[in-house]
Formats: structure tokens, sequence, C-alpha cells
């Protein structure tokens, strides 16, 4: 994700504190708003809604927690941060339970505002992105249980709604974990004969022996064990839908049964004299190529040409890669109601390695996954860690799925831009200490430091922890003046009463 700009409400009764926190902020394109009392801040935040809101504890009129207050009432998406000269804990824990995304104490550096304001923007987009895609998962982008936005979905929205009136029978094609019962069942959902049943068999779950039992029936004393009738699946679906799975199972000796059940549109019970007339449509599904199957002579090409009537292709995951937010959002709703959490963001740097993915199990398989992510995690969002299955396949899969665009491109610049993320990354998770940075990178603090210059990152000339852990130039750090003494980017006193 690249830099975030966002719309900031800055309220601080010091005016000197106000005016360089929005030079500072506007430089780094920001749009900044700013209110020396609540009273003012109240006015703001009635007349505009802001991404991010930043409010000293103590103002002559009110409090820090006020504003909160106001604008968790009025603008609830609002990320607040809380500044305090000290953050005791019950400041702090005031602050959080009452909402606030996060506190600053005082004196700060300007790149913790910086790292504050980046983190808190990212989540607001992450906040506007989950409401895009609830409302996306309600609406025209949903048919039945099925989700996509993708052009191949919509292709397949189209062929469902189109088809789903008649009583032609389908065939469903595609790989495994594809959604091919779904779209059977919005098919039926979609049809005159959404009152009647839907009945959906596995053809490869059901012992042979068993089989022609289970579709048509039996009567008392047919086989040993019959100890009284049974209506097959074919009546029981009678006036719905015979939904017919992995087809490509079904042995050649049923598939002479079954062609007659199609054909005559009757059936008769294992052991029985009577046929009985049954209105069923059939969808049927595979993963196999029975185009293959049939010149091999293991799938009847009678039976084939009568299942596929219309053929519908369920797209892989890997050929709709715009969906897998989608679908990610639908499953961190079902999992957490399921487990009773609240699991519901998901890290970008995590959605980037699953939209990466080439997914072999599909829908399926990332379903699993969110599911097991939702069930370990320990926090409210997903992020890489809680993907271990996928961590090494995005290290690796990352740089190879890199193109080359065919007007070329700047190599040392998109470098440069891969090794900036990296080390901002490793600075972040590390909370700014440049020797465990350089430690998780595999590289030395002195090439640390030299590629922190390099690029021009804060922190890169002086600040920071050194390999023997102690701040190397404490008097020259970017909050501080070159005699020592507070600069601009030390904001507040460093002592007096808790704010």
């Amino acid at each position: 994700m690249g830099q975030l700009r966002g719309d900031i409400l800055l309220v601080d009764d010091e005016r000197s504190v106000r005016e360089f926190l929005a030079i500072y902020l506007k430089r780094s394109g920001h749009q900044v708003e700013t209110a020396a009392s609540t009273t003012e801040a109240r006015a703001a935040i009635g007349r505009h809604e802001f991404d991010i809101l930043i409010t000293d504890l103590r103002m002559p009129d009110g409090t820090g927690l006020d504003v909160l207050a106001e604008s968790k009432r009025q603008r609830p998406e609002t990320q607040v941060v809380v500044v305090t000269a000290y953050a005791t804990a019950e400041t702090a824990i005031a602050a959080m339970k009452a909402g606030a995304y996060d506190y600053l104490l005082k004196p700060f550096k300007v790149d913790e505002v910086g790292l504050v304001v980046e983190r808190a923007l990212e989540r607001r987009t992450l906040l506007r992105q989950n409401v895009t895609l609830r409302a996306e998962i309600q609406g025209r982008y949903r048919l039945d249980r099925l989700l996509g936005k993708s052009a191949a979905m919509g292709r397949l929205f189209d062929m469902i709604r189109k088809i789903a009136p008649a009583r032609t029978s389908v065939l469903l094609v595609g790989e495994s974990g594809t959604g091919k019962e779904l779209a059977a069942r919005a098919l039926h959902e979609l049809s005159p004969r959404v009152d009647h049943t839907f009945v959906a068999v596995n053809c490869g779950a059901i012992p042979e022996a068993l089989l022609e039992s289970e579709l048509f029936g039996h009567v008392k004393g047919a086989f040993t064990g019959a100890a009284t009738d049974k209506q097959g699946l074919f009546e029981a679906a009678s006036g719905g839908t015979l939904f017919l799975d992995e087809i490509g199972e079904l042995p050649q000796s049923m598939q002479v049964k079954l062609l007659r059940a199609l054909q005559e549109r009757r059936v008769k019970r294992v052991g029985g004299v009577a046929e009985k007339e049954v209105d069923v449509r059939v969808v049927a599904a595979t993963n196999r190529d029975l185009e293959t199957e049939v010149e091999r002579g293991t799938f009847r090409q009678d039976l084939f040409y009568r299942l596929n009537v219309i053929q519908i292709r369920m797209p892989p995951l890997r050929e709709r890669r715009e969906d897998v937010p989608l679908l990610v959002e639908h499953f961190l709703r079902k999992f957490s109601a399921e487990h009773g959490k609240t699991v519901d963001e998901i890290d970008p740097a995590a959605m980037s390695v699953l939209t990466a993915y080439n997914f072999p199990g599909n829908v399926r398989e990332l379903e699993n996954l969110i599911e097991r992510a939702v069930t370990l995690a320990s926090e409210t969002r997903i992020s890489v860690e809680d993907l271990p299955e996928l961590r090494t396949t995005a290290s690796r899969g990352s740089r190879a799925a890199a193109e080359l665009p065919m007007e070329g491109l700047n190599l040392e610049r998109e470098v440069e831009s891969f090794e900036r993320g990296i080390i901002l990354k490793a600075l972040e998770r590390t909370a700014g200490n440049r020797t465990e940075a350089a430690r998780l990178l595999g590289i030395s603090f002195r090439s640390m430091r030299y590629r922190l210059s390099k690029l021009g990152i804060a922190g890169g000339e002086a600040g920071g922890v050194d390999e023997d852990g102690v701040d190397p130039s404490p008097a020259r750090g970017p909050g501080t003046t070159s005699s020592g003494g507070p600069g601009p980017g030390d904001a507040g006193p460093s002592s007096g009463p808790d704010q």
C-alpha cells in the first residue's frame, strides 16, 4: 500500500503545537484543519467527516475524551489519537476504552506522529473497504450463495439467470472447490421449482451396491436388510432439482439406468415392478474432462449428451483474483460469528498474499484458510503471521509474480521502492528499533544506517538504537535542535501535571 493521504483535525490549545504539527502534516500531503478548544472541535466534527482526529487530553473548556466521545457519536469511523503529557495507565485505558485508536506521549518526535497517522489511515481505509465489501456481499455481487464481482463471475451470474427458468439439464464443470453445488442451488433458487426440494447426492461417495437403491428406491424384501419400502432420491426430488455431484465417478452399470431415467422420466424401485413418473430437473457436476472419458470408453457418450445440454464452466479462483477480498470479508464475518470472536479486519499485507496466491483448492481452500486464521487469531485483525501456509509462498511469489510492462520500467526506482517498503515494515514491526530491524532483514547495523540515509528515511543519520542498544546521538534526533535542546519535533512539556 502506498503512502496514504487523509483529512486530519488537529485539536490543541497550544498554538505552537498546532501550527508546527499542521505544517508537518501538510508537507506529508494531508489536509489539515485545527481547533483550539473542545467547542471548536465539536463544530468542526459537525461540519466535516475527518479521517483522523488528533486531540490533546487537557484543554480550557473540557478534555480530549469529550472530543473523542463527540467524534464517536457523530463520526464513528474517524480514527482518534489522544495526546497526553504522561501516558499513565488510567489515561491510556480510559482513552482506549472510549474508542481511541492510539495515544501519543509528549514530548514526541514528528516521525512518531507520522507513523501513528499512517497506521490510523490504514485502519480507516480498511474500515471503508469493509463497508464497501459488505454492501457488495448483500447487493449486486451476490447470486444466492455465490459471491463475485469479476468479469468471469458476471458471465456466470448472467448464464445462471438466463437458464434457471428452463427444465433443461445442466452440466457444471470445473476444478474442485469452485462452487459447483452453490451454482446448482442458485439454478434451483431462481427457477419455478424453488418451492420444491433440492436434493444433492455425491455419486462418488455411495458404494456401487447401494447406488441404485439410493437413486431409485427399493421395495420391501428386495435384498437383505430391505425391511420396508424406501423412496429414492429421484422421487424425493420430484417437482424440484436433483444435483448429481461428481457424475464422472458413476459406475458404468449405473450409467445405463440413469440414462433411461432421464429419457423416460420414470423410475422403478429395486425389486419392484411398477414404474413411477418423476418430474425432476437434473443438474450434474464434475471436475473430470468427460469428453476425454467418453473417448476412453469409461463414460457413455449418450449419457454425456443427455447431461451436457447446457454446460457451465466454473472459473477457478486464480482467474478471478479481484473476488478474493469479497470472499475474505464474507468468511471473516461467517467464522467470527461461528466461533464467537470479533475478527473483522485483515492486514493489507495479508490481503496481498492471499490475492497473489494461486489457490489450487480454489474457494474451498480460501475458506479453510480463513477459518483457521480466525480460530487461531489473538487479535481482531488477520496478519501474514496468521497465514503460515502462505508466508513462504508470499516471500518467493511476490518477486516471481512481478511483471514487466510493455512500455518497460525504471529498474532502479522499482528496486528502491521495494527496499523502502521492506525496511519500513521491519521498522514498524520493531517499533523503530533499527538494530532489531537490521537483524530481521539479515543485514548489519551499519548497512541499515546506510540504507536509511540513502533512502531518506527519518532516523537514517541519527536517532534510533545502535548495536549496543544505546542511542548514538540523542541530541541530534529529528525532534531536537543541534544544541541538544528541545526542537520543533518535540511537542509539549517534558514535565508538569498529568493531562
